[in-house]
């Protein structure tokens, strides 16, 4: 079977190409991302990731309890000149070394640990004073329990009696001024049917 070769140019020439092609074909859409303009790209709000580094106080507090285990190779009870003391539900135990007067309690400065009370910091130095060693040693406290007035006393009492294992000469002095009496007095505990230790409810006689 033999095909001029006119009759195929004429076929193919009768064909008509669409050069347009539709950009939304049915059932698909696509839209284009819109430009930004510089307005626009300044109200975008920024990723800022700010590095997380520990407060000052908490550095302070990670130094001094470096300072005080290399003060105190093998903790507070392989100590020598060490001494307990105990006010109310509070407990303080007092290591004293020579220094020049540092008072360090929980791995903080005492005047920090304290708040500053000026009562509470005359409880710490008061055995101190009186015997003339203020700035001779260094006084490093482990607290708990208690309230800040409870510990101070507490730590007061105890610094008195670390300074008798320092010398026994010291305890005509101390004595005289009563720091080492152990303050025995606690919190009265409440009684059943009444409203504290001894305030009993309001009484209606009808």
């Amino acid at each position: 079977m033999s095909v001029s070769f006119s009759s195929l140019t004429s076929s193919f020439s009768s064909l008509s190409f669409s050069s347009q092609i539709s950009h939304k074909p049915d059932g698909l859409s696509f839209s284009r991302p819109k430009s930004l303009s510089l307005s626009q790209v300044n109200k975008i709000p920024a990723l800022v990731v700010i590095a997380s580094a520990a407060p000052p106080a908490e550095l302070e507090t990670v130094d001094l309890k470096k300072y005080v285990k290399s003060r105190l190779p093998g903790g507070f009870a392989a100590q020598t000149i060490i001494g307990t003391g105990r006010r109310k539900c509070a407990i303080a135990r007092v290591v004293l070394q020579e220094g020049t007067g540092k008072v360090i309690i929980n791995y903080r400065d005492a005047k920090e640990y304290l708040q500053g009370n000026p009562l509470w910091l005359q409880y710490v130095k008061v055995p101190l004073v009186t015997l003339g060693y203020e700035s001779s040693y260094d006084v490093f406290v482990k607290a708990e329990g208690g309230g800040l007035s409870g510990q101070a006393q507490a730590i007061s009492l105890g610094i008195a009696r670390a300074l008798l294992r320092v010398s026994e000469d010291h305890r005509r002095p101390l004595r005289k001024e009563g720091l080492l009496t152990r303050d025995s007095r606690i919190v009265e505990r409440k009684k059943v049917g009444l409203k504290k230790a001894r305030k009993a409810p309001q009484f209606s006689k009808r």
